[in-house]
């Protein structure tokens, strides 16, 4: 289960509104999640099954923390899944109004030794994932709605041994650019965030020396939080975001500039 965040400055207002995380079960999209939940948004919390059925036990912890929640299992890089995922949101939550596309994985290789389904896979779901939640989220988005997609510094900068990853981000920021323009007029906005190294459940597994080689990098010398995610994620889909579109905010502590 998540951890607590921790909150930064004047809580925002998201009573009436209807938020969906991808790939909330844990991490940043739990942290997310729950952090829409304290500020009165009504919740969507979505997974993904897993062999050994973490993700929907974690996902199932996520949505008891919150009030009046909805669970949908749905594997974004299926299309009739997400079609079938908005119906229901359009049935038990009248609409949608904050849609943040988080789900992702990694598939690290150098190009020498990935595989064309290693590819394929972090693609599929990275990029066309959030390109199915975005496209059949449109006709259940309210007018002012706010879209985030995850990208990564990775996409930016092109990480060694990530050329399924980095593409796959590289090209999330460019699709936002895109529903940017096109959603401008329906006055819904699209923006990205790019974290850099953030501490979460896969950074702590690295080993010691791998955390310290990716800490000299750092100009502030320490990985972010969830939380510096999730504020920004709040940020862009509150009313003080209502003129920013087709923006890439990086939460990198400086790594990329």
């Amino acid at each position: 289960m998540a951890p607590a965040i921790t909150l930064a400055g004047m809580p925002y207002d998201f009573t009436d509104k209807v938020a969906l995380v991808t790939g909330s079960s844990r991490g940043i999209g739990a942290g997310m999640i729950q952090a829409f939940g304290a500020q009165g948004a009504r919740c969507v919390v979505n997974f993904v099954a897993d062999q050994d059925g973490r993700n929907q036990a974690d996902a199932e912890k996520i949505a008891r923390s919150l009030e009046n929640a909805l669970l949908i299992e749905c594997d974004v890089s299926d299309a009739m899944q997400v079609k079938a995922m908005m119906d229901r949101i359009a049935n038990d939550c009248g609409g949608l109004d904050i849609l943040v596309n988080n789900a992702g994985i990694l598939r690290d290789r150098t190009i020498r030794k990935m595989s064309a389904e290693e590819w394929d896979n972090v693609l599929r779901v990275n990029l066309t994932g959030a390109f199915h939640c975005i496209q059949h989220a449109l006709p259940i988005l309210r007018p002012s709605g706010r879209i985030v997609n995850l990208a990564s510094v990775s996409g930016q900068l092109g990480l060694f041994g990530q050329a399924n990853y980095a593409a796959s981000k590289a090209g999330l920021i460019a699709l936002t650019k895109v529903a940017a323009r096109e959603l401008a007029r329906q006055q819904i906005t699209v923006n990205a965030i790019a974290p850099g190294f953030i501490e979460t459940e896969m950074t702590r597994d690295l080993p010691e020396e791998v955390v310290k080689g990716s800490l000299a990098t750092l100009p502030m010398g320490r990985f972010g939080e969830i939380a510096d995610v999730v504020n920004a994620a709040l940020f862009l889909c509150s009313p003080d975001a209502h003129y920013i579109t087709g923006q890439v905010l990086n939460v990198n502590g400086g790594f990329f500039m």
